[in-house]
């Protein structure tokens, strides 16, 4: 971590308006830092170095550390386990056999890794990856049945995936409908939009190994963020995001533990380098949107619910004078916007986590973790050295659900427009599991992510 300290809040008696300060920072620190100017992940992208003496939003810094150019964790750490060869179920024991095999080969790539490169990658595996093309097939299916219910013969089939890693979900998808709905397949469009300018490049290179009767064609790659699109796409379509929302940023809040007024919390950075935390009254205009659809739903945030107690705490001396921390998808909100003014006939296919194990303290809130000798550490906080670490947020999906039928649905009502289940249910109904049943009847694409939920509208 080398020079990066964190100054944790400290909490006083002192009138509720103050901000919250570290009792190291001098009098005249805090005037200074007060001066700071404001930057956003935007501002900061122009720069090749690491900002000091600012100010900037939860979202903005941890976009910055994820996706900064020059050193952000996807700009320079991602890579995206894919086995060179499907993996045989059926002539696998079980699943701990299955888990060592996924280990060895997670190795190999490990070592290959590790020689050439002296910076600490992780390598995720993606149930799309370890699962192919299973996986990418049930998913197919679902799209597929769908279409057919709703839009087939006389449009198009039009997927839209965001995010597509290596390409893999799209060649299975692809595959697929060519194999068992040649019809269907005659008029399947499928484009990726993909913030990542290295995966873009992986995605289009993808079917340049496949023999041409192989290659589908009806592929287009867009290298751009969902965040910048603007266009509009008036056509019926499928818009997959698979393990994309849990790397969209999110904002930090806190409330008055007296009035329950929300407070926006900002990172600072000085002239050091170091962090601190500081909270304002909300008047970034994200979050007020977000708060104010969010209070529409009559969501109640888990840190305001026990007020009895907040109470008898309050009279006592010392006592916080914040509730502890709230992490907000205000990302996510750009999302549905974005889908609602682009793509009004879209239907969407989500899958992501709902829990995370070793989260940081707060709602909702990340794990942040990097790569340390050949394991994954988890730290506590998420102001870290920017690019060294993965950030990555749990969804609540039952919330998503609401704020998307205010955002994207509101005239639908609540009638059968969005479902949210697990990812094993779905897999029963679409997934080919005999495909994925090793000899002890065990079921790996059924056992594994039980932390995945699917959000299908």
């Amino acid at each position: 971590m080398g020079r990066h300290s964190h100054h944790s809040e400290f909490h006083t008696s002192a009138p509720r308006r103050d901000l919250i300060e570290d009792p190291r920072y001098t009098p005249e620190k805090i005037q200074q830092r007060a001066k700071y100017p404001v930057l956003t992940a935007k501002d900061t992208a122009k720069s090749k170095e690491m900002p000091r003496e600012v100010k900037m939003l939860v979202r903005d810094f941890i976009d910055d550390s994820l996706y900064h150019p020059s050193y952000g964790y996807f700009s320079k750490q991602a890579v995206i386990f894919s086995p060179e060869t499907d993996f045989e179920f059926n002539k696998i024991k079980d699943h701990m056999e299955f888990l060592s095999i996924i280990a060895d080969k997670y190795k190999e790539i490990e070592d290959d890794m590790d020689v050439r490169d002296e910076v600490a990658r992780q390598v995720w595996h993606t149930p799309t990856e370890l699962f192919k093309p299973w996986y990418g097939y049930a998913i197919a299916k679902y799209i597929v049945t769908e279409y057919k219910l709703n839009n087939y013969p006389h449009k198009d089939l039009i997927i839209y995936e965001m995010g597509a890693g290596n390409g893999t979900l799209m060649l299975n998808i692809l595959d697929y409908i060519q194999q068992y709905e040649p019809s269907v397949y005659e008029r399947t469009r499928y484009r990726i939009i993909e913030i990542s300018k290295m995966l873009a490049q992986r995605q289009g290179e993808r079917q340049e190994v496949r023999d041409a009767r192989r290659r589908h064609s009806c592929v287009e790659i867009i290298n751009k963020s969902i965040f910048e699109w603007d266009t509009v796409v008036p056509d019926h379509c499928f818009f997959v995001g698979m393990e994309v929302l849990d790397n969209f940023s999110h904002d930090l809040i806190r409330y008055d533990s007296v009035t329950e007024e929300p407070l926006q919390g900002m990172v600072a950075i000085d002239e050091e380098g170091d962090y601190t935390e500081i909270y304002t009254p909300v008047s970034d205009p994200l979050i007020q949107k977000y708060l104010s659809i969010r209070r529409q739903t009559g969501y109640r945030p888990p840190v305001l619910s026990k007020r009895f107690l907040r109470r008898l705490r309050n009279s006592l001396p010392f006592a916080p004078n914040m509730t502890g921390p709230e992490f907000i998808p205000t990302k996510l909100l750009l999302l549905l916007e974005s889908l609602k003014n682009h793509f009004p006939k879209h239907r969407l296919v989500l899958s992501d986590f709902f829990m995370l194990p070793e989260a940081i303290k707060g709602t909702d809130a990340p794990v942040v973790q990097t790569r340390y000798s050949g394991t994954m550490v988890p730290v506590s906080t998420y102001m870290v050295m920017p690019g060294m670490f993965d950030i990555f947020f749990p969804t609540n999906f039952e919330l998503l659900k609401d704020m998307y039928q205010q955002v994207c649905r509101p005239s639908l009502g609540m009638e059968k427009s969005v479902k949210v289940q697990t990812q094993k249910d779905f897999l029963e109904r679409y997934g080919d599991l005999e495909k994925t049943r090793t000899q002890s009847g065990e079921n790996p694409m059924l056992m594994y992510y039980e932390n995945n939920k699917m959000f299908l509208s």
